[in-house]
């Protein structure tokens, strides 16, 4: 028993002093390893990057048809998918107390125009004769010339009212405003109209289809290089393996406050009628490269719950420098800071990297 504690015990004495040898504290001849930072120069290029982003395709014009007067389908003369071209008649429909208001208002403008043909003739009798000296009293002249006067304003009036009727008549034929397809239908010969639109639903809709707005919503960043007239590719997920091209035509120049995004539109001419309304687009944009921006490596940017920053060697130390960034390609980043093109920066940069921590520049 004796002989296997000694050997135990000689053991642990062994292990202790092998671990006293391996240990770099209590080593007094192992040298202390210093961090390797991986150092790059920030460069002036000019980085482009290609951006894929979600869009739709929208009808370059596109109408909800209302009815404007009250009134009962008598025919409707398209359905949907009908084309349909400018000025063509797409529905009638009838309201017989408009045609009777019609008719009311030609007779009174009728009635209303004879009276003051009446008053005029008359009136230009009495001023024949008023030349004659005592003939007509200066009193009877200036009635006659207030009463022709009442019936011209009464007769203009009735007929403005029977222009007007007759305005609301045209409105129970309903043409097409521009050329496209009829995309919905919602009546029936028979059916009651109103120019109200309690239930909400047009009578027909029209689209242009032939002529379709490519719109995309762009991350404000990228939106500031993007110009008109500017080429982009796209693709259509119903249509895969294509491949289209389009140019920037309109700008909103307006910035969406919720998304932090900027809407452009792109004019596409679908000749071939393969495209429709609502169609799910992918868009690559090619954003230019920032002017007096700086390039570094993508590791080089720290970023922080508190700030964004890289860290630049100067006199063989390294400072922490705030930045902005830009466009990113290929493992490259543009930055914008308060250093100069030339300067080294740490590109295996982390966190834990403090102020002024020595840095070997070879």
């Amino acid at each position: 028993m004796k002989k296997e504690l000694i050997s135990v015990f000689l053991l642990i004495i062994f292990w202790m002093g092998c671990a006293d040898k391996n240990d770099p504290v209590t080593n007094s001849n192992s040298k202390e390893v210093k961090p390797n930072y991986q150092l790059a120069k920030a460069e002036k290029t000019n980085l482009s990057q290609q951006i894929k982003l979600p869009a739709q395709l929208a009808a370059y014009e596109e109408v909800s048809i209302f009815p404007k007067v009250n009134g009962y389908v008598r025919s409707v003369l398209v359905d949907i998918g009908s084309n349909v071209r400018k000025g063509q008649i797409l529905m009638i429909l009838e309201a017989p107390e408009l045609e009777q208001a019609t008719v009311q208002g030609r007779e009174r403008y009728a009635r209303a125009k004879s009276d003051y043909n009446i008053d005029k003739e008359n009136y230009e009798r009495l001023k024949e004769a008023s030349a004659t000296p005592g003939a007509i009293s200066p009193m009877d002249l200036a009635t006659a010339k207030g009463k022709m006067d009442a019936d011209s304003a009464l007769s203009n009036a009735e007929k403005a009212n029977w222009e007007m009727q007759q305005t609301m008549m045209s409105y129970l034929t309903v043409t097409a405003p521009f050329d496209g397809v009829i995309t919905e239908r919602n009546v029936h010969p028979g059916a009651l109209v109103s120019a109200e639109g309690k239930d909400g639903k047009p009578m027909l809709e029209l689209k242009q289809v032939s002529h379709l707005r490519l719109q995309v919503d762009i991350p404000e960043n990228v939106a500031a290089t993007l110009h008109d007239n500017d080429s982009v590719s796209f693709y259509i997920n119903a249509l895969p393996g294509k491949q289209f091209q389009g140019r920037i035509s309109r700008n909103s120049m307006n910035i969406n406050k919720q998304f932090r995004s900027q809407r452009v539109e792109l004019d596409v001419y679908n000749t071939s009628g393969l495209m429709a309304p609502g169609m799910y687009v992918d868009v690559l944009f090619t954003a230019k490269g920032n002017p007096g921006s700086l390039t570094v490596p993508r590791s080089a940017v720290v970023t922080s719950t508190e700030r964004r920053y890289v860290l630049v060697v100067r006199d063989n130390k390294a400072h922490k420098v705030d930045v902005t960034t830009g466009n990113e390609s290929a493992g490259k980043i543009e930055i914008f800071g308060n250093l100069k093109s030339g300067e080294q920066v740490i590109s295996n940069a982390n966190d834990e990297i403090k102020e002024n921590t020595p840095v070997d520049v070879k």
